[in-house]
């Protein structure tokens, strides 16, 4: 079976992508985003993350405290190192298990940060939702109800639209938000390859 990553920046729409890649192809999609919040309530990694960031990192058995999260590895690369290695090695046995209860020909893995965390060789194509800054600010802006300087911070954090798209195997554009009969064209035509 077939792994194909599906990466995009902040506000490229790559959630709608894959939303319309589910329910019009039916093919499976792992939310990396969503698993790894639910990995830092397994026994094993809350452990490991408390005995490395400590024990007010839980608000309680349900609830992280995700903006001392948010500032402990802004400010500290190392922590961010150390939280990525506990969680991704988690997250990559849980895609496993997901993907071996699938049963299409190939699956999709959502991530925004693919290529900043050199994901791509994990997978046998790595497509890339993309749309314009403009585009990527408004809907962004819109999504999270925030102001202009707290999206481009967010923005600067990800790697240049530009790069990306010269890393990825296939581009699918999504800069209208009305057309997903555009949009739908693209991600058969993938369909047919994958």
């Amino acid at each position: 079976m077939k792994k194909v990553a599906i990466t995009g920046n902040i506000g490229s729409g790559k959630s709608w992508v894959c939303e319309l890649w589910k329910q019009r192809l039916g093919i499976p999609v792992y939310d990396s985003d969503r698993a790894a919040k639910q990995m830092y309530f397994k026994p094993e990694i809350r452990k490991e993350l408390m005995q490395r960031f400590g024990a007010e990192i839980y608000l309680s058995d349900t609830e992280l405290d995700r903006k001392r999260i948010a500032d402990m590895i802004f400010h500290d690369e190392q922590a961010q190192r150390d939280l990525e290695g506990i969680l991704y090695p988690a997250l990559f046995v849980d895609f496993e298990h997901w993907k071996a209860n699938q049963t299409a020909e190939y699956v999709l893995f959502e991530s925004a940060l693919v290529f900043e965390k050199r994901l791509e060789r994990r997978f046998d194509a790595v497509v890339m939702v993309s749309a314009s800054e403009n585009t990527r600010l408004r809907r962004a802006m819109a999504r999270d109800h925030c102001d202009e300087p707290t999206v481009r911070a967010r923005m600067a954090k990800q790697w240049p639209e530009e790069g990306k798209r010269l890393l990825a195997d296939y581009v699918i554009w999504h800069e209208n938000d009305d057309e997903d009969a555009a949009l739908l064209e693209q991600i058969k035509k993938l369909h047919n390859i994958f």
